[in-house]
């Protein structure tokens, strides 16, 4: 495991997708530390001096590629009062603080997985895809939610995975009207029109006792897509989550 380390970074861009919802793109003052796909960082938008305490900050999944060493990118929504100040206060050319590695959700990639993200819990996964060799020997399947298509903010860099990657599965979950209705296939694209469900790929899993789930996303998605899981008869142990909030 790295050693946390503390380092200065500049603000490279700030990707705005609407509903308040962004990505950040950092770039390191120096190399940061190797970290494992699925760990975070600590993100401190005020001044930090070595000699004194870390100042008030978040916790963000890395979305980058872990082999980048001089750039960072995170994604968030705003959700409470330390993602409304980035909202307001964050500018392209501003210095931050980060800390990082740390976490231990992990995907195990020798096994079947499945993965089931919702709105920018995305950002725990983008680095274990990124990573995925086109010859993997095991099955890896991807449920995506979104409340509206332009919020799956990582969509191109998956469908270009799936490309590369025959035995990786993707099926995207758009809320938009019909939020509260069953999910149903809705497009040849491999959309579903509803909310992440369970059910809706379930019959498409290859393996599905032997599988392990990983979630990530905000509370209410993981309990729902938990307690169904748990329904099927998965097992407490082959269920992995994320409580990034």
């Amino acid at each position: 495991m790295a050693v946390v380390q503390k380092i200065r970074c500049t603000v490279q861009q700030i990707i705005p997708y609407g509903e308040a919802v962004y990505t950040v793109d950092l770039t390191a003052e120096r190399p940061v530390p190797r970290f494992l796909p699925g760990q975070f960082l600590h993100l401190a938008l005020d001044p930090y001096d070595p000699s004194g305490f870390w100042p008030d900050s978040r916790v963000f999944s890395i979305a980058s590629s872990f082999v980048q060493r001089d750039s960072l990118r995170i994604s968030y929504s705003v959700r409470g009062r330390f993602t409304a100040r980035m909202e307001k206060e964050l500018h392209q050319g501003q210095k931050v603080w980060i800390k990082l590695p740390y976490g231990e959700f992990v995907v195990d990639n020798t096994n079947d997985v499945v993965l089931f993200a919702g709105g920018t819990g995305i950002t725990a996964f983008t680095a274990f895809l990124d990573g995925l060799k086109p010859d993997i020997s095991h099955d890896v399947y991807i449920a995506y939610g979104a409340r509206r298509r332009n919020l799956l903010i990582y969509q191109d860099m998956i469908e270009k995975r799936a490309r590369d990657i025959p035995r990786l599965y993707v099926r995207y979950f758009i809320e938009e009207d019909g939020g509260l209705q069953p999910a149903r296939i809705c497009s040849e694209h491999r959309e579903i029109r509803g909310r992440l469900s369970v059910a809706a790929i379930w019959p498409h899993l290859r393996n599905s006792k032997d599988s392990i789930y990983y979630l990530s996303g905000p509370p209410m998605m993981l309990k729902a897509v938990s307690q169904e899981l748990r329904g099927l008869g998965v097992d407490e142990g082959k269920i992995k989550i994320d409580a990034w909030e």
